[in-house]
């Protein structure tokens, strides 16, 4: 029963030693002598509503009710927290309570001012009951509270519920003391053992039981050939604990807190990682409810209202202090974020424990993505050194270089331009052949079975580390509505109902979630956004298109233009090609950008429900619009550029005077290869220099001169010695995963879908990603937040994607082999024209014959420079010559090539996916020795259980046969030590861990 009086609680240990007039006493009724106990007014008392909390002085495993309100702990000025005397950053200021999560808020005073002998350092420790009024002031420690903003007061009491409601959750929490006219504070959170088990059920997250067992290879031949690679590859790797001993796992089982007997619990404060405490504490925040807040659930609704600025959990610590104690963080910068150890494997397992199994994954891909190329990079290279050593062989490119073979071209522009000799063009043709040839095509057909042995691979390793990260057979976790949803929502209701409901939906503060359950938004409600979305989307896509227009526009009208000239005139092709790949680039880097700003405005618009629906729909936008920006450029040089020229006497023309523009003598195919590695190669520099490392770094420089300014009202001492809270408040916000994996998918298009155009894509592609892999670990370890670590089984519909690449490759490749390049017309040159069945003679075979006395009026060259008078000129296309019935019409040569052309491209996709199909099949998608593995731990856990039970029980009925009269006491003391004797935090299971060969 409640008394009257003040009510004396006992101080944490290690919580300050004096406190201010108001708030410290020293009394004969009830204390102990040199006891520091903080003086509570009655619950009856105004201002403090009465609640039953526990003592925060009593150990987490303590459950006595008191009725006792808030604790507002003050420090006196006189005394300060001395900086020097704190064990551990990651603590409350008691050096016990770990802090497991932290809100940060901006707060703002207008008339604040500081009474006399205002503390230099203050803190309010709030355990868990609920929130008191500010100290009158008056004291010497004690703060004038000048007038707030209305926004700011509203603001301040939302928190003030939020956090009271945290704390009925059974949360701790443990906050600065606003004594400047404004700043940031910082409120840290502490999930106590109680709060840990019972989320950890309802969670129901596997830990490890006691049984331990080992992990045996396949056979005696995989026993030695995994011996043999460990030996060889032990330089590469990271020395990291858990691949110290590789080759035991324990049982795992989602806990239980009736189970507690069968989990190896040797100390309750480190039972749970750091993750998982984090884990735990923002599943609570996402579902917390402030009513203030027109019920907005979750601290994320709160953050998109401003009424906190952020939300994170702590690094372990720093990742570059000179101290000799070792933790996570500083362990994955030394073996996993610096550039000199690019040559390691990953740490994958403690990537995985330190940011949770979804970025765990992400970086697990990557590695296998980044190996997975050294094959194709071998195979390109020496594809690329094939062409080199056969160009002295290549009759085609031969024919074109011979100075005794004159073959009079016909001019490559109206008036100002000249006939002109084909051999002049003897080093493209010579170039084209370096990626033009016979292994191309068969290093096409490769690349698309190394991207279905690739995402076949993936499979069966992200079914290796599911066992390994007890990720299999785990559900799908319920996920809260978004902020933006919970608005839309609350606004149609408003919308709909009448006063008294509105009334209602503002006083009723329980029945909030029913209502949003039974009024959802329809398609009606949506219909909107989606029409925005699909206008939208077709407007950016419009606008790629007429873009690529623009330059195609600037190639002809340079040309023209640089034709003009003597002296720029034998450089045109290359000039023009050079600019309009630059400004292709240019235009994708500033697109790309634009592009994933739209895109999730879109998605915003479209209003999904929950943050997972928002992040598939935000990566398909944002990858159609960037696969268009990117890819748009080189599907017009690949498949459309020199097929509508025309013909001489009969081009086509763009404006007036603009011919369309054609392809080189040699074709194409050089020229797609130019356009690839550019935006293939200054896409990756630029992104990876620029934007991943220039502007966080300029992001960085911004805030500290921002924080250099505001200097006047901060700490000294505490400038000396920052918190962890406040260094980790200075890092950037993690905002997800897309911008990475969206980087890698673009670049894994650009290495599958042209690579019969330019084979040392694979090459690129893989000095860029040993880069990007130290990159994105250094980037992740020391510049960002922590991420809250998510628990996931695959890598979502970056699968789908990857795969619909992969099959849309194979069509591609086959297009660029039959229509792009020249492998076909030779095949059927060789077979069906040739007399020798060589080569020889297939350049003139290619070229067509033009009367140029039937050359329209105006267009002829003038003051032509060549000796003699020309009668014919020689135009690159398969038609019928001058002389004959249908002058100029399409020869059966054409048509046959044609079909050739089409033939090869269904055989060569048929084919390429037959192969395909049976590599998959071949490959299964779970390896054979995880499924058994999966399959005796099921049998070893239930015989595990059994054992326990049954030892249980055998424990439970021993003292009820010695004493009949005593039984149900013994029994009741016997099941209250059975669970690991757990009852003082701290406490050691003296039973040691059983072992078991699979």
């Amino acid at each position: 029963m409640a008394s009257e009086g003040p009510e004396y609680i006992p101080l944490l240990p290690g919580s300050p030693r004096r406190l201010s007039p108001q708030a410290g006493a020293r009394g004969s009724q009830g204390p102990k002598h040199g006891q520091q106990y903080l003086k509570m007014p009655s619950p009856r008392a105004p201002g403090w509503q009465g609640s039953s909390s526990r003592d925060p002085g009593q150990p987490c495993g303590g459950d006595s009710p008191r009725s006792s309100s808030v604790i507002n702990n003050y420090l006196d000025a006189s005394e300060p927290v001395s900086l020097e005397a704190r064990l551990s950053r990651m603590h409350f200021h008691d050096n016990q309570r770990k802090v497991d999560y932290v809100l940060a808020y901006h707060y703002r005073k207008r008339g604040a001012h500081l009474a006399q002998g205002s503390p230099g350092h203050s803190l309010a420790i709030i355990s868990n009951g609920e929130r008191g009024k500010e100290p009158h002031a008056g004291g010497p420690g004690d703060i004038e509270l000048g007038p707030l903003d209305a926004l700011e007061e509203e603001r301040k009491e939302q928190r003030e519920e939020f956090e009271h409601n945290l704390m009925e959750a059974g949360l701790e929490l443990e906050k600065d003391l606003e004594n400047k006219s404004q700043g940031s504070i910082f409120v840290r959170i502490h999930a106590p053992w109680q709060v840990l088990a019972r989320e950890a059920e309802f969670l129901k997250i596997k830990v490890p039981i006691k049984k331990m067992y080992e992990i045996k290879a396949g056979g005696s031949i995989a026993k030695k050939f995994s011996a043999v690679l460990q030996k060889l590859s032990s330089p590469l790797q990271p020395r990291v604990p858990e691949h110290s001993n590789n080759k035991m796992k324990n049982l795992s089982y989602p806990f239980s807190r009736e189970k507690m007997y069968l989990y190896n619990i040797q100390e309750k404060d480190t039972f749970f990682d750091n993750a998982t405490r984090s884990r735990i504490v923002h599943e609570i925040l996402k579902r917390t409810v402030c009513s203030r807040a027109n019920n907005m659930m979750g601290i994320n609704s709160l953050i998109a209202n401003n009424i906190y600025e952020a939300a994170y959990p702590l690094h372990d610590g720093e990742y570059d202090s000179p101290e000799d104690d070792m933790n996570d963080r500083k362990l994955l910068y030394q073996e996993w974020a610096r550039y000199g150890v690019f040559y390691k494997f990953q740490p994958i397992d403690l990537i995985r424990k330190y940011f949770g199994e979804k970025i765990g994954l992400y970086f697990a891909w990557l590695g296998l993505y980044t190996s997975f190329l050294i094959p194709p990079s071998v195979i390109g290279v020496i594809v690329f050194l094939y062409g080199c050593a056969t160009i002295e062989e290549d009759i085609p490119s031969r024919e074109m270089c011979d100075q005794q073979n004159v073959f009079t071209m016909c001019p490559l522009c109206d008036k100002s331009c000249d006939y002109w000799n084909l051999n002049s063009a003897c080093g493209t043709a010579r170039a084209s052949h370096l990626f033009d040839n016979t292994a191309t095509v068969f290093f096409s057909i490769f690349m698309a079975l190394w991207a279905t042995m690739f995402l076949e691979n993936w499979k069966r390793l992200q079914m290796r580390l599911g066992y390994f990260w007890d990720l299999t057979g785990i559900e799908e976790e319920e996920e809260h509505s978004r902020p933006e949803y919970e608005t839309k929502v609350r606004e149609k209701m408003l919308k709909e109902s009448n006063k008294s409901a509105v009334q209602k939906l503002d006083t009723n503060t329980t029945g909030c979630d029913n209502e949003d359950d039974e009024d959802k938004l329809t398609w009606k409600d949506r219909f909107p956004g989606y029409l925005m979305n699909f206008a939208s989307i077709l407007f950016m896509i419009a606008l790629t298109f007429s873009i690529v227009f623009g330059v195609i526009v600037y190639r002809i009208t340079t040309a023209a233009a640089l034709s003009l000239n003597k002296a720029t005139r034998s450089n045109v092709r290359v000039t023009v090609t050079a600019t309009a790949v630059i400004i292709n680039l240019v235009v994708i880097l500033i697109l790309d950008e634009i592009y994933g700003a739209v895109a999730k405005w879109l998605t915003k618009i479209e209003v999904p429900k929950t943050e997972q629906t928002f992040e598939e729909r935000l990566i398909l936008k944002a990858f159609l619009l960037k696969f268009v920006n990117a890819y748009s450029p080189i599907f017009y040089v690949a498949f459309f550029k020199g097929r509508f020229v025309g013909r001489p006497g009969s081009y086509v023309y763009v404006f007036d005077g603009y011919r369309m523009e054609e392809c080189a003598p040699g074709g194409c195919l050089m020229e797609l290869c130019i356009q690839l590695s550019i935006i293939m190669l200054g896409k990756q520099l630029i992104q990876n220099n620029i934007f991943e490392i220039g502007v966080p770094k300029l992001k960085k420089l911004f805030r500290k001169l921002k924080d250099e300014t505001e200097a006047g009202e901060t700490d000294s001492a505490h400038s000396k010695h920052p918190e962890q809270w406040d260094l980790d408040y200075s890092l950037e916000p993690y905002t997800g995963l897309t911008p990475e994996y969206m980087e890698m998918i673009i670049q894994f298009g650009f290495v599958t879908l042209f690579v019969a155009s330019f084979p040392l894509a694979p090459l690129f592609a893989l000095l860029n990603n040993v880069i990007e892999v130290r990159l994105d670990a250094k980037k992740f370890v020391t510049e960002l937040r922590r991420p809250d670590a998510v628990r996931t089984k695959d890598i979502g519909i970056w699968f789908d994607i990857l795969s619909g690449i992969g099959k849309f490759s194979v069509i591609s490749n086959a297009f660029v082999i039959a229509i792009t390049s020249d492998f076909i017309p030779r095949l059927v040159y060789q077979y069906s024209y040739s007399h020798n069945g060589t080569l020889h003679g297939f350049v003139n075979h290619t070229l067509s014959f033009f009367n140029v006395s039937q050359l329209k009026e105006g267009t002829q060259p003038e003051n032509s420079q060549f000796d003699q008078e020309v009668q014919f000129c020689r135009f690159k296309d398969y038609r019928e010559p001058p002389w004959a019935p249908n002058p100029y019409e399409f020869s059966k040569q054409y048509w046959l090539v044609l079909s050739a052309r089409l033939a090869f491209v269904i055989i060569f996709q048929n084919l390429v996916m037959f192969l395909s199909v049976l590599v998959d099949w071949m490959i299964p998608d779970i390896p054979t020795d995880i499924s058994d593995q999966i399959k005796k731990e099921k049998s070893l856990l239930v015989d595990f259980f059994l054992k326990e039970e049954h030892e249980k029980l055998k424990l439970m009925d021993e003292p009820a046969l010695r004493s009949p009269g005593g039984g149900d006491r013994s029994r009741s003391r016997a099941a209250s030590s059975a669970p690991s004797g757990q009852s003082q935090p701290g406490s050691v299971i003296s039973s040691s861990s059983q072992h078991t060969n699979v």
